[in-house]
């Protein structure tokens, strides 16, 4: 075993990395499609007819109609919104170790098998696709619940930007399935990317525990520090959560509108803008890679500058948790909300809109403080069922900011329908923000356990004094 050498390293670092890459293999297996896809279908001619004159051999080409590939495309989607709602609770009931990693080992076989189901018949690999989404959508909602028992509490926001693995995944796939497609062919594109994601499970297997008394390698000191300051988690992963409760919280609902907004505007941002640039300034994205990557780069990295300087925030306690999260919902919300309504006006320059797209989902980053964290302190004990409940909606924008789109695009594809786009846009981004603002809340709630629930900053606050007295045993357990 490997683990024993890195003694100078927290454990919890380890068990970070690995949440960081299992999003990032389920987003390989997730994406991989939409790019071999354009190899595996019949290319059609000017007459309608099959071409077979400018088609690359890449592997075998179906016949499948562009209703058929949409259909395709969409069917991981429809399984995931199925799972991710009891996501959490499957993991508070059977642990986030085995629901992520069986999750991951599972989704690695069908795609695997990805290139036999093809040969069979679409309905087949349509099937196949459904039940890879089904799997995929317990991942981030049992995250949540590792999450919840390893991140002390001042770490938080360094372990939530974990989850932005998932988007580094997106940027890493795209073009090395291309690589693989021209090299090899579109069937070991699906091939390598299952055996990458199995190595990782692998590593997920032997690095990860439910919680950090679990774990074989972990040092005491360690342990005690992160049991100190978890605040209001109580190991206990058996206990149904209190939906009724739950579903009578303002708080609750503030989030999952919060959460709302935020997968709005990020699904919006990636389906409705290219179409903005395509069409209406004939300004085509895909031509430059490096251009349509790096919104999600920036968001990524963004995610841990915000990710971190929550961290900072919260450990000088410059800001209760509460305003920490409802400050933050300004750079998460309201201006990349503010930036649709600029990008209505910078239609002269495709390369400025380029550039509002990059920070409008950059900013988007400091999800990392705001929705993406905010289960956590409302609940530590069902922070997988509470992810799991707002992710369930917060994935329902795939569907209708298409739909708002082409409501308003239906007769005319003009400037005039686009800026009633983009303010929409701007309002569904911007409202859930100052709705949580004023209804929303960075404090447990008492229905996370049926003992009185007892705060975690005087803890932390105590710890801290402690390490100021063994500055030595300091360094052994930051991160």
């Amino acid at each position: 075993m490997f683990l024993p050498k890195f003694d100078g390293i927290p454990t919890r670092l380890n068990v970070a990395l690995m949440i960081f890459l299992s999003c990032f293999i389920s987003y390989m297996m997730r994406v991989n499609l939409s790019i071999n896809i354009i190899a595996m279908v019949q290319q059609k001619s000017d007459d309608g007819g099959n071409s077979t004159e400018i088609m690359e051999d890449y592997g075998p080409r179906y016949a499948w109609t562009n209703k058929e590939q949409s259909i395709l495309l969409g069917s991981f989607f429809w399984g995931y919104l199925i799972s991710s709602l009891p996501g959490g609770v499957l993991a508070e009931r059977f642990g986030g170790k085995s629901v992520v990693g069986y999750s991951l080992f599972l989704s690695c076989i069908l795609t695997a098998l990805t290139p036999l189901a093809a040969s069979i018949n679409f309905w087949v690999i349509f099937c196949l696709r459904f039940l890879t989404g089904v799997l995929g959508g317990v991942l981030y909602p049992a995250n949540h619940y590792l999450i919840a028992r390893w991140a002390p509490g001042n770490e938080k926001g360094k372990f939530i930007s974990t989850l932005m693995g998932g988007t580094f995944g997106t940027v890493i796939t795209w073009p090395l399935s291309g690589l693989i497609v021209e090299a090899l062919g579109w069937i070991w594109a699906f091939y390598i990317t299952a055996l990458i994601s199995a190595a990782v499970v692998v590593l997920w297997f032997l690095c990860v525990t439910d919680t950090p008394a679990e774990h074989k390698y972990i040092k005491q000191k360690e342990v005690e520090y992160i049991k100190a300051n978890l605040g209001n988690v109580s190991g206990n992963s058996k206990k149904w959560p209190p939906f009724k409760s739950v579903l009578t919280s303002m708080p609750f609902w503030a989030l999952l509108v919060l959460h709302y907004g935020s997968t709005w505007g990020l699904h919006f941002s990636l389906t409705a803008t290219p179409k903005f640039l395509s069409e209406v300034l004939g300004f085509n994205l895909t031509k430059a890679g490096f251009l349509s990557s790096a919104p999600h780069l920036a968001r990524i990295l963004l995610g841990f500058v915000f990710g971190t300087l929550g961290d900072v925030v919260r450990r000088r306690q410059l800001l209760s948790v509460t305003n920490i999260r409802k400050t933050f919902c300004i750079f998460s919300h309201i201006l990349p909300g503010v930036c649709l309504i600029f990008l209505a006006y910078a239609v002269r320059d495709p390369y400025i809109c380029v550039g509002i797209i990059t920070l409008s989902l950059g900013l988007n980053g400091a999800t990392t403080v705001t929705n993406l964290q905010n289960s956590q302190d409302l609940a530590p004990n069902y922070a997988g069922t509470i992810y799991g409940f707002i992710n369930f909606v917060g994935v329902t924008p795939g569907f209708f900011a298409p739909i708002l789109v082409a409501y308003f695009t239906e007769e005319q594809n003009t400037l005039d329908e686009w800026l009633k786009v983009f303010l929409v846009g701007a309002v569904i981004y911007i409202a859930p923000a100052i709705l949580f603002a004023i209804f929303g809340s960075g404090e447990v709630q008492p229905w996370n356990d049926d003992e009185p629930a007892s705060k975690p900053e005087p803890v932390v606050q105590l710890e801290a004094n402690k390490m100021q007295t063994s500055k030595n045993e300091s360094k052994d357990t930051k991160f």
